[in-house]
């Protein structure tokens, strides 16, 4: 099945600015969606692929920098790209610490907005490929049996064999029996790659801090 097709979203409340950069987005074959609001944005069906946001940091109601950190609070990971007129070095420092692709101003040229949109929809890209992995792995996991889980976290730990048996009182034999299974099953090729699965699914639980 074909990945989903790039998107970019602009929210610009000058129709001008908007129409412009719409243009120029079709104009290499990128698919927009223009709005003139965030609570315009808000109402609307996002794209199901990878996108990311050109954001005007000047907008009625609600500003540009507002919903960026409205964005980070619920978890949204959209790559966002600030266009303004009216732009200072604070207000730049603030949106690029809050994860900004590009803080561009009025008026900019089109290939440094069309640069920092390739910038931001491959790193959406990157993202989802990463969490689509991720859930790949986490099924893996979920379709072990319970031994099997136990076995690969005593493994991601660096015990071994001989020591796992121990503490859960099998034979060795029997937990490198599970433990091959384990691979299998989670498509391990080697027993650091098992660990670094592990790592990635965060089994290992953090380190307690000292008080």
């Amino acid at each position: 099945m074909p990945d989903a097709k790039s998107a970019v979203l602009v929210i610009d409340d000058d129709p001008d600015l908007r129409a412009s950069v719409g243009r120029l987005l079709r104009s290499v074959g990128i698919d927009v969606q223009l709005f003139a609001s965030i609570p315009d944005f808000l109402k609307s069906d996002l794209p199901n692929g990878p996108s990311c946001l050109v954001l005007d940091v000047r907008l009625p109601g609600k500003g540009g920098l507002d919903f960026q950190r409205e964005l980070a609070a619920a978890n949204r990971e959209l790559p966002i790209i600030f266009i303004t007129g009216h732009g200072d070095i604070p207000m730049s420092v603030q949106a690029m610490k809050g994860g900004a692709i590009e803080f561009l101003t009025k008026p900019f040229r089109d290939q440094d907005l069309l640069d920092a949109i390739q910038l931001g929809l491959s790193r959406d890209r990157a993202r989802r490929e990463n969490d689509k992995d991720l859930a790949d792995l986490r099924g893996r996991f979920a379709s072990l049996s319970p031994r099997e889980r136990e076995i690969v976290i005593q493994v991601a730990r660096g015990r071994l064999s001989k020591q796992i048996a121990h503490d859960i009182g099998i034979a060795e034999a029997t937990v490198k029996v599970h433990r091959s299974r384990a691979m299998q099953k989670m498509k391990a090729g080697s027993l650091p790659e098992l660990g670094r699965m592990a790592d990635k699914l965060k089994l290992m639980p953090d380190k307690p801090q000292r008080s």
